[in-house]
């Protein structure tokens, strides 16, 4: 849409959502560290005040130049409400093991917003709203969740070490988080860097962009609503190896699939990827619970800033595709159909390499699990 409205290359587009995935670590990381000194609340008010800007700034953004500035503010609200939501829920139902359960909760509501946006956006389009009239109706729920957090009184850590700071960059040292740190990298840019570019790959297959994108996000939210009892049957590391591998086989789909097949693919993928962004923040607080409120805004970071590096990368795959299809002849959908598929080839690696992470993670704690239940030898 953006891109018809002002002439814009996918290259173009790829760094303008890149810019929305480097705003949310800047936020992130910084609001890890001062977390322990300014509070959640205050973290949250922050978020209103540049959530408000983007929107404003995008609806009458002129051109390439502002839809970078404005997507940038939107990235910085979004890690605004991360870095002061995960370590608070985190840190108050750790100790009771609910901590899966809770963040599947708060997380369902990224996709689940998308939904509920994707089907608006798709009835206001055909009423012939323009996009400008669809970016205000994202002030409503800015407004509504500053007045739900007006005056209200947020919870102190329970944890000691997570008040500490240097505690908390101590532990970012164990060998849990280190590897969760790196495996954070992979599954974010398997999932956001698919969503950002399926739609446009899909639409071309005859199936709905829109539809797509909200059959995705959809799956997501319910997915994520049931996270606690999932995680509790099969275990964190198991989850997320069945991720990986149903987000490779979604994505290999997306690269094969057209038409109405493209809406199986969208199912698979989402299954895949549902799970990946709450259980890894979630292992973290269980697995590597010293590092409090900077090490899970760390995690989110590093994910977002892999994407925001990944974006315009892709958008150059994509470029360069459709270039080395033009030249064989196609145009119009079939030309932009051969090109994403194209892509979407190269980006079936990152689950790919996941698959091997994850089955080395589940085989070290579960070893790790039966060590401890063994009796201690004493000599």
């Amino acid at each position: 849409m953006l891109g018809d409205q002002f002439g814009l290359s996918a290259t173009q587009l790829g760094f303008i959502n890149s810019m929305w995935f480097l705003g949310f670590p800047i936020t992130m990381v910084l609001g890890g560290i001062f977390y322990n000194i300014v509070g959640p609340k205050r973290i949250m008010q922050f978020a209103f005040i540049v959530h408000t800007l983007g929107i404003l700034l995008t609806i009458y953004a002129g051109g390439y130049t502002l839809l970078l500035l404005s997507t940038l503010l939107i990235g910085l609200g979004n890690g605004c409400t991360e870095a002061a939501c995960n370590p608070m829920i985190a840190d108050s139902y750790n100790q009771s093991n609910k901590v899966d359960k809770m963040l599947g909760r708060f997380h369902m509501w990224f996709p689940g917003g998308i939904v509920l946006g994707s089907l608006l956006s798709k009835y206001m389009t055909n009423l012939s709203f323009s996009w400008q009239a669809q970016m205000w109706i994202i002030l409503l729920p800015t407004v509504i969740y500053a007045l739900l957090f007006f005056k209200q009184a947020f919870p102190e850590p329970k944890m000691e070490e997570m008040k500490s700071l240097k505690n908390n960059v101590k532990a970012l040292f164990s060998p849990v988080y280190i590897f969760l740190f790196c495996c954070f990298t992979l599954t974010a840019v398997t999932e956001f860097g698919t969503e950002q570019w399926v739609e446009i790959v899909l639409g071309a297959s005859g199936a709905s962009p829109m539809l797509i994108l909200a059959l995705v996000t959809g799956v997501m939210a319910v997915g994520r609503f049931f996270a606690g009892p999932v995680v509790k049957t099969l275990g964190q590391p198991t989850v997320l190896l069945v991720g990986a591998i149903l987000a490779a086989a979604g994505i290999y789909m997306f690269s094969t699939f057209t038409g109405v097949l493209g809406y199986l693919a969208a199912f698979i993928f989402a299954l895949g990827v549902c799970y990946f962004w709450p259980i890894m923040i979630g292992t973290a607080a269980k697995r590597a619970p010293k590092t409090g409120a900077l090490g899970l805004s760390l995690l989110g970071g590093v994910g977002m800033f892999s994407t925001s590096i990944f974006q315009p990368i892709i958008g150059g795959w994509i470029d360069k595709a459709r270039t080395t299809y033009t030249n064989m002849g196609l145009s119009g959908s079939e030309l932009e159909l051969a090109s994403g598929q194209a892509t979407l080839t190269k980006m079936v690696f990152f689950p790919l390499i996941l698959i091997v992470l994850f089955s080395f993670f589940y085989i070290w704690q579960r070893k790790k699990y039966m060590n401890s239940l063994s009796p201690k030898m004493t000599v």
